[in-house]
């Protein structure tokens, strides 16, 4: 009876953001995503989360005037709802011509288009590593929208009859994916076997894994990439999208991170995990308005 109960709530609560997912396709990508914001900037501040991202903020840019970071605070909520009523208009977001570059809504920053190219012409595997910040699932759809054999790591929701929704939208734009849980790691090793461009967020809390340092405070971090780059010894880039006025983006890949590595000449785990935790930082720092402060990163 139980399970019966919380199978009918789930498809209630399903069938709710289904109808809230057609609104938002029927808006288009634009008028979707200044609804979001103009949402979220009005909602965001009743919710717990709202208090959570205050005190992110103010102790991790302490020197800020009180001013500056209520605004960074104010910009945290407009990007999230941006990017929730964007998601349905994932593969329209996504209209890069390389051909034409100065058209469309994506720009890429320099250099990066020639980096995509050495990694779909080099044969080998390699892991981007990307944050929450602007439309952070642009990457994974860049990838697979210029045919570079990808797979990505998500979050499943909780209800399940959303994440089976969510998945369905997902698997349309983005390449193979893979959802977290006990079984993720074999089957990114799988990925990365097969020669595919796994990609992963790396900014959010891990608490078993080693301790950093991440915008002047202690974190818990995920150690799992620097795990499979020493296993693999493949590639590792980041991948990031920047939100531009106007509703368009700046996506840039950078070069090859070169990981510390220990006096056998492996990837050091604890070191590498700082390093790319410190490249996270300083995107966050560049735009800090664009990451997600609701999040606790850094309860230990």
């Amino acid at each position: 009876m139980r399970d019966t109960l919380r199978r009918l709530s789930d498809e209630s609560l399903a069938a709710l953001v289904r109808g809230a997912f057609t609104l938002v396709r029927a808006l288009g990508p634009d008028r979707a995503s200044n609804l979001g914001a103009a949402a979220a900037r009005m909602l965001g501040p009743l919710t717990s989360a709202h208090r959570i991202a205050r005190e992110n903020i103010d102790a991790a840019l302490p020197g800020l005037p009180a001013a500056d970071r209520a605004r960074i605070l104010r910009e945290s909520w407009e990007n999230l709802g941006r990017t929730a009523c964007e998601y349905v208009h994932l593969g329209a977001l996504w209209d890069h011509d390389p051909a034409h570059p100065e058209r469309g809504r994506i720009e890429l920053a320099p250099g990066s288009a020639e980096r995509f190219t050495r990694l779909m012409e080099d044969g080998r595997p390699a892991i981007f590593f990307a944050a929450h910040l602007a439309n952070w699932e642009l990457p994974a759809v860049a990838a697979l929208r210029h045919g570079l054999p990808s797979a990505a790591l998500y979050r499943t929701p909780n209800n399940r009859a959303i994440a089976r929704d969510v998945l369905r939208m997902r698997s349309g734009v983005m390449g193979e994916l893979i959802p977290a849980g006990v079984s993720a790691p074999i089957r990114m090793m799988e990925a990365l076997d097969r020669g595919l461009h796994l990609g992963m967020l790396v900014d959010q809390r891990f608490g078993r894994g080693p301790r950093i340092r991440f915008l002047g405070r202690t974190a818990s971090a995920n150690p799992l990439l620097a795990r499979l780059a020493r296993r693999f010894d493949c590639p590792i880039h980041g991948a990031r999208a920047i939100r531009l006025p106007g509703n368009r983006f700046r996506l840039e890949l950078t070069e090859a991170v070169e990981l510390a590595r220990d006096a056998k000449g492996q990837v050091d785990i604890q070191a590498a995990t700082q390093q790319v935790n410190d490249i996270v930082e300083g995107w966050v720092r560049e735009h800090p308005g664009q990451w997600l402060w609701q999040h606790r990163r850094w309860r230990l």
